[in-house]
């Protein structure tokens, strides 16, 4: 008789498929905030000046992005991280609807979104701490 490895769950880990769900909707808002986080430390001076920001502050803006960023991706910091993102993506939606931009502010709360869903699909703590309906 052959025995087989099976795949033992630890508790804070989340079921098979969600979990792989998750980790796709991570990865697209990570890659997706990588990108823009490159884009404005290359080319500092682009679109910034349309929100009222001079582009000595570019770099640090872009440094800020992508260190709450990195606290995200370490998974034991990771929801202090999402925190720290919200808040972030809160003034990039702030500053795009005082210049009236409503496509601009949409792009940060589907970012948001995806980086709070992967995490609640990854995270079997946070779906306990936040269920999306009460046990019975």
């Amino acid at each position: 008789m052959t025995q087989y490895a099976t795949h033992v769950s630890t508790p804070n880990e989340a079921p098979r498929t969600p979990r792989w769900i998750g980790i796709v909707l991570s990865t697209a808002a990570v890659l997706s905030m990588i990108l823009d986080g490159i884009e404005h430390l290359a080319k500092p001076a682009d679109g910034f000046a349309v929100l009222g920001f001079p582009a000595a502050l570019v770099p640090a803006i872009a440094v800020i992005q992508l260190g709450c960023l990195a606290i995200y991706l370490i998974p034991r910091t990771a929801v202090f991280g999402a925190v720290l993102l919200t808040a972030y993506f809160g003034g990039a939606v702030a500053i795009q609807l005082r210049i009236g931009h409503l496509v601009g502010a949409s792009f940060p709360v589907v970012v948001a979104i995806l980086l709070w869903g992967g995490l609640y699909l990854r995270d079997a703590r946070l779906r306990a701490l936040l269920p999306l309906r009460a046990s019975q």
